[in-house]
């Protein structure tokens, strides 16, 4: 059996929703919610028709009930109090004149702020609005909804509030903004922002003494780190020998090339594959290109990628490749490329709703492993696998940010929660919250033995 898939009654046929979503390479996969209720279904491939999965982007009639829903409930959140407040003594604890002793025990001590308030497990997701789901820059009202899943996402698998902090627009000042509200929340969750804006926002807030993370970036980089750490398993693969081919160069792809070739990761604690060739819209990203020089996120690419100077398209840069990692658009990989891979590759396509080869056609070309964003597949690639756990550990040990080792850590405590992988499982269900403990526990070991824990 393949992960439980969100469904939902339509027309006597089950149909995933997209209503409550996470992202992966910009455009949404795991939903919930159909008439005030979750509702799953566990599919067999062998069972389901190609043009059944391909409605995973939503139907009129999800859109309406989801319209509905949201109506209904005015908002997916609300805030609940944890102290009792019935009379005047509960109200001279939880507020004055009780609290103010509380006010000035943090005044000498910040970081008992931590002891004293919802800061210790609590989250702000920050958006501009610029880069939501496939709507793209819909602004900071429109993202809201999403902010929202997001939220009871965190809820829901770690048990972390989060609450959506959504900006109209991206100024100059979005940074220091930002950085003011940082008081109140243990740590940040960046999301929805376009590259490459979003890597200067996540440099830049580094230093603010909570973690900050770009969830776009990272946590999709961490799943497909401890995808591959299982593919080469199954394939019979040395990690460090593996030549991959990234296709997609945006938030996404920029980070996963990062993770996987250790640029700017620290060398005693990131081991790199042998060679990763990156491709974007115009082909192979390679030193000679003209261009590069006004997006320097693309000219680092090529000044650590590709050391043989490729040059041409994807399918060029697919021959001979032990692994493709598609994080780009639907359809643009051809069974003819993947037969011009080495023997049994690895190949995840991660496009959605759309992925870049239907897993199918990738086998029927001599694909070993295949791995999409999807939750109808096996091999589901989501960084709802990550992202939970990170925070939670992050949270747990009060960390002051989300080190190399947290990183790396979580994708081995991510790849480590399947003993036996196999071609169509080597990752675990993204609804099995074994692995968000999983990975915190080792999150927050990382923490501490990377300097990053805060003692209280």
């Amino acid at each position: 059996m393949l992960d439980q898939a969100p469904v939902s009654v339509m027309q006597n046929r089950w149909t995933p929703i997209p209503v409550v979503c996470s992202q992966i390479s910009g455009i949404y996969e795991i939903c919930s919610l159909s008439r005030g209720k979750v509702h799953y279904l566990s599919l067999r491939s062998s069972r389901t028709r190609r043009e059944d999965m391909q409605v995973t982007a939503g139907s009129d009639e999800i859109y309406r009930e989801s319209l509905a829903l949201h109506a209904r409930h005015r908002g997916k959140l609300e805030i609940r109090s944890k102290v009792p407040f019935r009379n005047r003594y509960d109200l001279s604890r939880a507020y004055t004149p009780g609290v103010a002793e509380v006010c000035r025990r943090i005044a000498q001590d910040p970081n008992l702020a931590y002891r004293y308030t919802l800061k210790a497990n609590t989250i702000a997701i920050v958006t501009d609005g610029s880069a939501v789901l496939g709507l793209g820059n819909i602004g900071g009202y429109a993202a809201i909804p999403v902010m929202e899943g997001k939220a009871i996402l965190f809820k829901e698998f770690a048990g972390i509030d989060a609450f959506p902090i959504c900006f109209e627009n991206y100024e100059t000042d979005f940074v220091d903004q930002v950085r003011n509200i940082a008081p109140v929340f243990g740590g940040i969750n960046l999301e929805d922002i376009a590259a490459p804006k979003c890597f200067e926002v996540e440099d830049a807030l580094q230093d603010i003494g909570i973690p900050v993370m770009h969830d776009d970036q990272h946590g999709t980089a961490v799943v497909v780190l401890a995808a591959l750490l299982n593919a080469c398993r199954v394939t019979g693969r040395n990690y460090e020998d593996l030549n991959i081919v990234v296709c997609g160069a945006g938030a996404a792809g920029y980070s996963i090339t990062r993770l996987l070739k250790c640029i700017g990761y620290d060398p005693l604690v990131c081991t790199m594959v042998h060679e990763i060739t990156v491709c974007d819209t115009r082909g192979i990203i390679h030193r000679q290109r003209e261009g590069l020089y006004r997006n320097k996120y693309k000219f680092i690419l090529s000044e650590e990628t590709n050391h043989a100077g490729r040059t041409g398209s994807l399918a060029d840069a697919m021959e001979g490749a032990d692994v493709v990692v598609g994080v780009s658009a639907p359809g643009i990989i051809t069974q003819d490329m993947i037969r011009s891979m080495n023997k049994d590759p690895i190949v995840f396509a991660m496009a959605n709703p759309v992925p870049e080869i239907w897993p199918d056609a990738a086998t029927a070309a001599g694909a070993a492993v295949v791995g999409t964003g999807r939750s109808d597949f096996p091999n589901q690639i989501n960084n709802v696998l990550a992202f939970p756990g990170i925070f939670r550990g992050a949270l747990d040990a009060c960390a002051t940010r989300i080190s190399d080792e947290m990183k790396i850590a979580a994708a081995h405590a991510i790849a480590g929660c399947i003993k036996k992988p196999h071609r169509r499982h080597i990752l675990p269900s993204i609804l099995n919250k074994a692995v968000t403990r999983a990975v915190a526990q080792a999150v927050a070991d990382a923490a501490a033995s990377s300097g990053c824990r805060r003692i209280i």
